[in-house]
């Protein structure tokens, strides 16, 4: 323990103290205070924000499981299932591989465009893969859950971040990003994607985002917006705040169009 003189703790290194209910305040704030000052030091202003799935596993890993499942004779069916999601892995790998290259070569522009994911594994790592793969910074804003570990390999390790607080850890997602690709993804995917359409549809968030959703087949089973504007629910314009694709291709050049239209000479960050 610090103590001064006459034995008492300063508060700030009272642990009891800022673990406790009366301080979260101050770890809330924390969360927002220590990200800003690594981002300002690492002029990292926009960034193009990758969601899906953690368990996506990458297509050499998946087709060796898929072998020894039907060696084995048990389990093919699940190991077909992660076979077949290793596809967006490695979409997402190649989609950031080129749009951080995209970004680097920007010329006669102060503007840098950096991969950010939610720091873990599947299609996380597969974007941030992609990004370290291209010698481009990258970062990960990993969330506090009981697994053993969370944080891949390829976040660039200055700019690897763990969150106690999911609000806190969604508003950098949402006022750093100056675009965002979404994978097929599970619940946490639907929550920060919601999340953005959210803010979007609401006016809450007014620069332009634009946002993709990678996987037709996945996007079409799982949600049905056309019904969703049938039953009135949204408006039909909602179905424009999102471009749906299957194409690296085709994501890459709407991405980078609208970056080059709406970005490039915007100044700051704003939700």
């Amino acid at each position: 323990m610090n103590k001064a003189e006459g034995g008492a703790l300063k508060a700030y290194k009272n642990e009891a103290f800022i673990e406790s209910r009366e301080a979260r305040v101050l770890r809330i704030l924390a969360e927002y205070m220590e990200p800003e000052a690594r981002f300002r030091k690492f002029q990292v202003r926009d960034t193009i924000v990758f969601f899906g799935s953690a368990r996506a596993i990458p297509r050499d890993v998946a087709a060796r499981e898929l072998e020894a499942a039907r060696d084995g004779g048990k389990d093919v069916e699940a190991a077909e299932r992660r076979c077949q999601l290793s596809r967006y892995y490695e979409d997402a790998r190649e989609l950031a591989h080129r749009l951080t290259l995209w970004s680097k070569g920007l010329k006669g522009s102060d503007r840098r465009f950096v991969v950010c994911t939610g720091g873990g594994p599947g299609i996380m790592e597969a974007a941030n893969r992609g990004a370290s793969e291209a010698k481009g910074l990258n970062i990960g804003l990993a969330i506090s859950i009981p697994v053993e570990e969370f944080l891949n390999p390829y976040v660039t390790r200055q700019l690897a971040f763990e969150f106690h607080y999911f609000f806190m850890r969604k508003f950098w997602f949402a006022y750093l990003a100056k675009a965002v690709i979404t994978m097929p993804g599970g619940f946490g995917t639907f929550d920060e994607l919601f999340e953005l359409l959210t803010l979007i549809q609401t006016l809450k968030m007014k620069k332009h985002l634009p946002i993709v959703l990678f996987g037709r087949e996945f996007w079409r089973r799982v949600i049905d917006f056309e019904a969703m504007a049938e039953f009135g629910t949204i408006d039909l314009d909602d179905r424009k705040l999102f471009h749906l694709t299957d194409s690296v291709d085709e994501a890459f050049d709407f991405v980078t169009a609208e970056l080059a239209e709406h970005a490039l000479e915007a100044a700051g960050s704003s939700l």
